[in-house]
């Protein structure tokens, strides 16, 4: 029994120094390529460098359609020509190939303009990127980090080891803060502690992502009430100017009515005319009318569907954050 508990306690032992130094060794890496996509200055200067390249390609294009029009030129009088001229005409379309192929190269080849301009433009970047880097391990206990775009061959990487995002925020930060006042400043690092700690903490940032989808919900919720009280303002004005519409053909109707009179007291065979004319007066009311409920029912129609769906997507976001909290603590376990 006491070597059986001797054995036990040895064996605890052993697990947690292991566990220890696990949780001592922390690795990332960084997508070096994603980064610089995610530099502003790098994207723009990345335009201005391809408005070049596109300007050198419809210079070599340009120098290749002069060839290719000596080419059939030459080839339209070559009977006519003596073989002094179609020498000499050969030989400048000859110089003229070589100096467009060697216009390629220097442009486009791999020593090139273009690959020199690359690189220049991104040398800056990744000096910053590299500094940044250094930060961040030191900030946080870093002890190797890697690059997924050189030459090291990652077969797999988990994406909670990519801190690329936090680099790219870290850059973004150094730009911004140039611009700010004191008490923007102040802002800025209470929320890049948020931030940090976010990146720290996984369930933190499962929480932080619960928050974000119930303040989408939210916004979403009050659009849609936003959208409700515009429709029925415009069903008020709409039945408020159906009313005074329906008002004003009344008036018109009480104005001609003495004629009416006077025309049935004169001759009987006037009066089916004017029941005629009142009947045309009251159908558009009545049409407008059952315009008006056709268009109140379609609405609250669509409003109830609109009711309906905002409460499935709450119940498939609860239901979604349920199976995550679930999955964690599965996890965890």
């Amino acid at each position: 029994m006491r070597k059986q508990f001797l054995f036990m306690f040895l064996a605890l032992i052993v697990v947690n120094t292991s566990n220890a130094q696990t949780r001592t060794t922390r690795i990332g890496y960084i997508d070096m390529e994603y980064i610089l996509e995610n530099v502003s200055d790098y994207k723009e200067a990345k335009a201005q460098l391809e408005l070049k390249a596109q300007k050198w390609k419809q210079e070599i294009e340009a120098k290749k359609l002069d060839i290719t029009t000596l080419k059939e030129g030459l080839k339209a009088e070559r009977a006519l020509l003596t073989k002094e001229l179609i020498d000499e005409r050969e030989t400048e379309i000859k110089f003229l190939e070589d100096e467009m192929l060697s216009y390629q190269e220097k442009q486009f080849g791999a020593n090139g303009n273009l690959m020199h301009q690359k690189a220049s433009l991104a040398k800056p970047i990744q000096d910053q990127v590299f500094t940044a880097v250094q930060d961040i391990a030191e900030a946080k206990n870093y002890d190797f980090i890697f690059d997924k775009s050189s030459d090291l061959t990652m077969l797999f990487s988990n994406k909670r080891f990519d801190i690329s995002d936090q680099v790219i925020r870290v850059l973004n930060r150094t730009d911004k803060r140039e611009q700010l006042t004191k008490k923007q400043l102040k802002d800025q690092e209470a929320k890049e502690s948020l931030e940090n700690a976010i990146d720290e903490n996984p369930a933190l940032q499962d929480r932080q992502k619960a928050l974000e989808e119930k303040r989408t919900a939210r916004e979403k919720l009050i659009e849609d009430r936003r959208l409700e009280q515009e429709a029925k303002k415009k069903e008020y004005d709409d039945r408020r100017k159906a009313i005074a519409a329906e008002r004003e053909a009344r008036k018109n109707g009480t104005v001609s009515e003495p004629a009416k009179t006077d025309a049935t007291k004169t001759d009987a065979t006037a009066k089916p005319a004017a029941t005629a004319t009142e009947t045309t007066t009251t159908e558009p009311a009545v049409n407008k009318a059952e315009e008006r409920q056709k268009l109140y029912e379609q609405r609250k129609k669509e409003l109830e569907e609109r009711r309906k769906k905002i409460l499935e997507e709450r119940e498939a976001a609860k239901k979604a954050k349920e199976a995550e909290t679930q999955k964690a603590n599965t996890t965890n376990n």
